[in-house]
């Protein structure tokens, strides 16, 4: 395995020039991984230098396109499989963020679709992206389902540290993220993800080149 220790801040500097240098239209970019790695926080950290370079951002959470509960919860609470399978409405944020943004798209985006707390829909309006806007899509699980990115970053937790950093609530997923790795590979390089960032020290990432 060939790592490339780097700092935050140069981690998301090359990210966002990769992500500037795609032809399209519009961007539509993937950060996946497990809520221990924070795809949260790092899909934040490209904020600002995209809007730096001119291209308009919308953030978009795979917790906001859950799957109504009473689908979502058919088999109780803490089902990994469930979890797995069926949690995330993956259609629909395809027809209401991805699509959209495909080049014959309308540029019209739905931020979220789903209140889980409410278990209800937020209404929230549409986001019309100018030309070269970047949706980013952040959450767990988000790739080898077909969904249509442009780029996507996998935030890689070895199977030790996803475990020590996994509280105890969440705890019940951990299965979930064994048959994702199991499954579809996030970590396999250029494989899956166009880059995948070890994250098991914080503060400390490092870009994986190569599994070699």
């Amino acid at each position: 395995m060939r790592v490339r220790p780097v700092t935050p801040e140069l981690l998301a500097s090359e990210v966002v020039d990769r992500i500037d240098a795609l032809p399209r239209r519009w961007a539509r970019v993937a950060v996946d991984g497990a809520p221990a790695a924070d795809t949260d926080g790092f899909a934040a950290s490209l904020v600002e230098p995209l809007r730096t370079l001119g291209r308009e951002v919308v953030r978009v959470r795979t917790a906001d396109y859950l799957r109504p509960a009473s689908l979502r919860l058919e088999h109780g609470h803490h089902d990994p499989d469930s979890f797995y399978e069926s949690w995330f409405d993956l259609k629909g944020l395809a027809r209401e963020v991805l699509n959209p943004l495909s080049d014959s798209g309308t540029g019209q985006v739905l931020p979220a679709l789903w209140d889980a707390a409410a278990d209800r829909s937020p209404r929230l309006p549409r986001v019309t992206l100018p030309d070269r806007g970047v949706a980013i899509v952040d959450g767990p699980l988000l790739l080898g389902s077909g969904l249509p990115f442009d780029f996507a970053v996998h935030l890689w937790l070895p199977a030790a540290a996803l475990e020590r950093r996994t509280p105890e609530p969440d705890r019940w997923m951990l299965p979930a993220f064994h048959r994702y790795a199991d499954e579809v590979g996030p970590e396999n390089v250029a494989d899956v993800a166009d880059v995948v960032v070890r994250v098991d020290r914080p503060g400390r990432p490092a870009i994986i080149d190569s599994l070699d």
